[in-house]
């Protein structure tokens, strides 16, 4: 059972995870912030042990063991641009590998756009959603799944999957955890409206395949090019026999 006294102690932020709302059981955390009207206050934390709609990129399933891992999500909703929610995917992913790097000294890389691998293992992905009135973003939705306490996976995926646990070789407190992540996110979420250089080179110093020759793949598309940097934006900029191509979303794997 997640004990929210502890997570409270550990919590040192202003306003991300002020509002916290623990679930057993929901249908999905970016949804029902996105969707219930009920939840307007910006910063809301609502965490479920066990999503029967969890999903990761292009609508994958994504499957957790209840009471071992934090699937949760973060609602925004100040005045963001698309730009700037963008920035927060990557810094999301940040935050969490921070995060990770500081409570067990565990290294970390990250895969574009929003992956958090150790020793080439994926042990945290991101979804971001939104909604909007007009052309104006009314929610965003970041949802972060963390392998904390998991001991083994089955299945079959593109990223082969680990947890916390099985790389630092013990059981460790999913509060401490989600502290930390929460207090590392609202520095990154204030440097995002300020300072987005400072967020994209931080990231690109732990990035997996930067400078490297990689394949994209979506959909029934493939492209095969050398990552050359991401732009002021977060978008990949692919270096092909054609020239320099901004890539938005896709898989990436090295060739």
């Amino acid at each position: 059972m997640f004990n929210i006294e502890d997570f409270d102690i550990k919590l040192d932020t202003e306003f991300i995870g002020r509002n916290f709302i623990y679930c057993e059981e929901i249908d999905s955390t970016n949804s029902t912030l996105l969707n219930d009207n009920y939840y307007k206050k910006n910063g809301t934390i609502i965490l479920s042990e066990f999503q029967t709609n969890g999903k990761g990129r292009k609508r994958r399933e994504w499957l957790s063991n209840k009471e071992q891992n934090l699937t949760f999500s973060i609602l925004l909703i100040d005045d963001l641009k698309p730009r700037q929610v963008n920035i927060l995917n990557l810094g999301a992913s940040l935050a969490v590998a921070q995060s990770i790097e500081n409570l067990f000294q565990l290294k970390t890389n990250l895969k574009w756009p929003n992956d958090v691998l150790i020793d080439g293992k994926k042990v945290s992905g991101i979804l971001i959603e939104s909604s909007s009135k007009g052309d104006k973003l009314e929610k965003v939705a970041l949802g972060i799944g963390i392998n904390v306490n998991q001991p083994n996976f089955t299945g079959r995926f593109n990223i082969p999957p680990t947890s916390i646990k099985k790389e630092f070789k013990k059981e460790v407190s999913r509060e401490r955890v989600l502290s930390e992540v929460l207090n590392n996110f609202e520095v990154i979420y204030e440097l995002a409206l300020k300072d987005p250089k400072k967020i994209l080179n931080d990231w690109k110093l732990r990035s997996r395949f930067l400078g490297e020759s990689i394949k994209i793949e979506e959909g029934e598309s493939t492209l095969y090019g050398k990552f050359e940097d991401i732009d002021d934006d977060g978008f990949m900029m692919l270096r092909t026999e054609k020239g320099i191509e901004k890539i938005h979303f896709g898989d990436v794997s090295l060739v």
